[in-house]
């Protein structure tokens, strides 16, 4: 692990860290990178490790910082490679809370950036890697009042919070039980007082004096035991300068403890008409807020609803088949390769590849898709899904955290975790909101004292107390990240994963959406309709043999074409035989070679490249092919053209009505595609799409997405396949089909796992309906708590006489958190299908 250390040299302060850099490959880069960092202002010294790959460096710590030695080494081409730690955080209540812990780990060392989540209750803190270690953070977080401890992406899969987050839920029942137990005589006491003829009654039994003692004693455990995380954690915000909702609810609560305790030990010294006990306003205060937070941790736990049953979906224990014996162990013990066997009804353990055996099995938990699939010999399988009908034996391919469920999981958590723009700004007016709330509560106290009647000071105390309660920004912080979880998690149980919580936010208000073709708009499983030989007689081989020539060529290609080519000369009976050199060009096409020939199979393009000449005949059947709405590829041995295959790939199903779904929403539609011109046209023209690009690059897919956003667009991009992921990265929002490949998946932002394109209408609703909510949540929050302000500070005491009760106050101020996380949660009953 890289250190900073304090040195001294030549009298003055210095720092010394210790940087891993990555890129270096010789001594020149040494000298390059030793070179730069010399050269910074206020570095003293550079020492530069190729074999550890590690630079030290000295520095002044009045003109330096590590990160920006880092970012230095990065300009100068080379890499000071950064890792995510991520924190489980206890003590938060409120978006100030939010901010004043982002703002204590971004102080610490190394960190770059840090993102805290309330309703997750988790903290993101990029660093440079091994800068700063995850103790110094927990401590920076515990600095500043609240609890953390690192957590780990096993995590995610095993749902290692639960526990924490369920006796959290219970902590804050006993707390809210406890604070009940003694609020509720501490009321009737208060209350009793108030109505005849119970208070003479009362009085029989004892003096006025001795029952407010007994609400000191009765409202003392409220305070002080029932709500001491309150006290602790308020404490600690005003000792860092930064109040938040715990600030509020301390001053608020203690001043009504604080006014009642005066007037009953010092009466004499409070003007006539004053001495007023609030004992039960300060227990009801504190009460109120505990049984508010324990609601809302109730809701909130909910929120991650879904991601719960995704972790439930995985079996425990798997049955494996190891040194003839079958054996039941522990899922996590599975292995790559481990032949296992799967009974009717029983849950798959890992992802896997069926080796014998016919069922049915249910993947709708993972697609959204409600029919179960039908699957034999070769097919693949999730880890997840149930087996239904008949027995299975299944050769484990992904085990643990590369399954297809863990990185679900995964891609959800990271998009609750994930910081849109508009809680950023929520956080940022949170940082002056609590201090502005302060500064009107001591306003409308002094207003009052100023008034000058002989009730100003209990109005005074009653109308400041009442400000500093209905203010508190708790409904502030869960506004977005409540949504943002009941939306994602609505998502993913209908086959839609949002990567973070900016995609949803960005997809409601897109206004085009551009499909790559084959495999996204096509069903993606071309076959071969046909072929065309050009010069068998030049190599003495029937078309059987130059096809098994080029099938033996494309054996290595991952792509649909290659695979359909393969597939045709399977079942003509040809063997494929073993290929030397393959390359893999993408957007034009493949070479391999194959007894002793060089074999080159592709598009137009890549024969124009190689200067392979195209004779009229080829041209011919090139425009009979299109026509038909079929892909040409072309073959060359040894560079002469030898033949020209026709690949078909019908329109997937639901596709028009998917178009047709987007385009009533106002949406325009797009095609780009690698594939021939006229055969992108045919296609388009059935689907009823005008806006066509066809013979592209994957950069210049790229190239057109961000030429359609310097239009003012807000694009999305649907793809699938490799040559998909530049364009998938450059759109607003990449939506990738989850039956696609790998790096398309990473690439994208929006994934449909079903592969089934209504999803992208389904996503569309998904964000406008998370986006509305999102809205209402701010209006709520902001609007409830700055209409009401006036009305805690009294101004409509002088026309009504209406004057706010604490109690009332600190209740009000729990419904308007309940009401967010309430208005959140109706996301998970929407239906984003129709």
């Amino acid at each position: 692990m890289a250190d900073i250390v304090e040195t001294n040299v030549a009298g003055r302060e210095t720092g010394e860290v210790a940087l891993p850099v990555r890129g270096m490959s010789c001594a020149s880069c040494v000298a390059r990178v030793e070179g730069v960092l010399e050269a910074i202002p206020g570095v003293v010294a550079a020492t530069v490790n190729l074999a550890a790959e590690r630079a030290t460096i000295v520095f002044d710590n009045e003109t330096v910082t590590p990160d920006g030695i880092a970012t230095a080494i990065g300009r100068a081409g080379f890499e000071v490679p950064s890792e995510v730690i991520e924190l489980a955080v206890t003590g938060m209540s409120c978006a100030s809370c939010v901010a004043r812990l982002e703002a204590a780990l971004r102080r610490v060392p190394g960190v770059t950036s840090a993102e805290v989540n309330l309703a997750t209750e988790r903290a993101h803190v990029a660093t440079w890697s091994g800068r700063a270690a995850a103790s110094a953070l927990v401590a920076a977080a515990e600095e500043a009042g609240f609890g953390a401890r690192e957590t780990s992406a096993a995590a995610a899969t095993k749902d290692l919070g639960a526990a924490e987050r369920d006796e959290e839920t219970r902590e804050l029942l006993r707390r809210v039980l406890l604070a009940a137990g003694f609020c509720a005589p501490l009321v009737l006491v208060a209350m009793l007082r108030m109505i005849e003829p119970f208070h003479a009654w009362m009085l029989f039994l004892l003096a006025e004096r001795g029952w407010v003692t007994v609400e000191l004693i009765l409202a003392s455990p409220v305070l002080f035991l029932a709500g001491s995380r309150i006290y602790r954690t308020g404490w600690a915000e005003l000792r860092h300068l930064n109040p938040g909702m715990n600030t509020l609810v301390m001053l608020g609560a203690s001043a009504a403890y604080a006014y009642s305790l005066a007037a009953l030990t010092m009466p004499g010294v409070f003007p006539a008409g004053t001495v007023n006990a609030y004992f039960e306003a300060a227990g009801v205060i504190v009460t109120l807020v505990l049984l508010g937070r324990y609601l809302e941790a109730v809701a909130r736990n909910r929120t991650s609803d879904a991601v719960r049953k995704l972790i439930g979906l995985q079996p425990q224990t798997a049955r494996v088949t190891r040194n003839g014996a079958v054996l039941e162990v522990p899922v996590d013990a599975v292995r790559q390769g481990d032949v296992i066997t799967l009974k009717p009804g029983e849950r798959i353990p890992v992802d896997g590849r069926v080796t014998d055996g016919s069922s049915w099995v249910d993947e709708s938990m993972i697609t959204g898709e409600a029919v179960p699939a039908n699957k034999t010999a070769g097919d693949e399988v999730i880890g997840g899904t149930v087996n239904k009908a008949g027995s299975l034996t299944i050769s484990a391919s992904r085990v643990g955290d590369d399954t297809v469920l863990a990185r679900i999981i995964r891609m959800v958590e990271q998009a609750q975790a994930v910081k849109p723009p508009a809680q950023k700004l929520a956080d940022r007016i949170a940082l002056v909101f609590v201090p502005a709330v302060i500064a009107a509560a001591a306003l409308t106290f002094a207003g009052w004292i100023l008034l000058g009647s002989d009730q100003a000071l209990s109005f005074a105390f009653v109308t400041s107390v009442s400000v500093l309660l209905i203010a508190c920004p708790c409904a502030m912080g869960l506004a977005t990240p409540t949504a943002i979880m009941a939306a994602t998690g609505r998502g993913a149980e209908t086959g839609i994963l949002f990567r973070n919580g900016t995609a949803l936010e960005t997809l409601a208000r897109i206004d085009m959406v551009v499909f790559d073709k084959t495999g996204t708009l096509t069903a993606g499983r071309p076959e071969v309709s046909g072929f065309r030989v050009l010069a068998k007689d030049d190599f003495g081989m029937d078309p059987d043999s130059l096809l098994r020539l080029v099938a033996s060529a494309e054996a290595g290609s991952e792509h649909p074409v290659a695979e359909a080519i393969v597939a045709e000369a399977r079942a003509r009976g040809q063997e494929v035989l073993p290929a030397r050199d393959f390359t893999a060009d993408p957007g034009y096409g493949i070479a391999a070679r194959v007894d002793c020939r060089m074999v080159r199979a592709g598009n137009l393009r890549l024969m124009t490249r190689l200067g392979v000449e195209m004779p009229d005949a080829a041209e011919q059947i090139v425009a009979d092919f299109a026509a038909r709405g079929e892909t040409p590829v072309f073959a060359a041995v040894d560079d002469r053209l030898v033949a020209v295959f026709s690949v078909s790939d019908g329109i997937k199903p639901g596709c028009a009505e998917a178009l047709q779904a987007l385009g009533a929403r106002g949406i325009d539609i797009g095609m780009l595609t690698g594939d021939d011109r006229r055969t992108a046209a045919a296609v388009a023209a059935e689907l009823g799409i005008s806006a066509v690009h066809a013979e592209l690059l994957p950069e210049q897919k790229a190239d057109l997405v961000k030429r359609l956003k310097a239009e003012g667009r807000r694009v999305a991009f649907v793809g699938d396949g490799i040559n998909d992921a530049p364009a998938l990265a450059s759109a607003d929002v990449g939506i990738a089909i989850g039956t696609g490949t790998d790096i398309a998946i990473e690439a994208g932002d929006v994934v449909l796992m079903s592969g089934e394109l209504d999803g992208i209408a389904g996503a569309v609703r998904l964000a406008v309906q998370t986006r509305r909510t999102i809205l209402l949540n701010f209006v709520w929050a902001y609007a409830y708590n700055v209409a009401l302000i006036p009305l805690a500070a009294g101004l409509l005491y002088p026309l009504a006489g209406i004057l706010l009760n604490p109690m009332l106050a600190a209740g009000a101020m729990s419904v308007s958190s309940l009401f967010v996380v309430g208005n959140s949660l109706l996301l998970r009953r929407r239906d984003i299908r129709t």
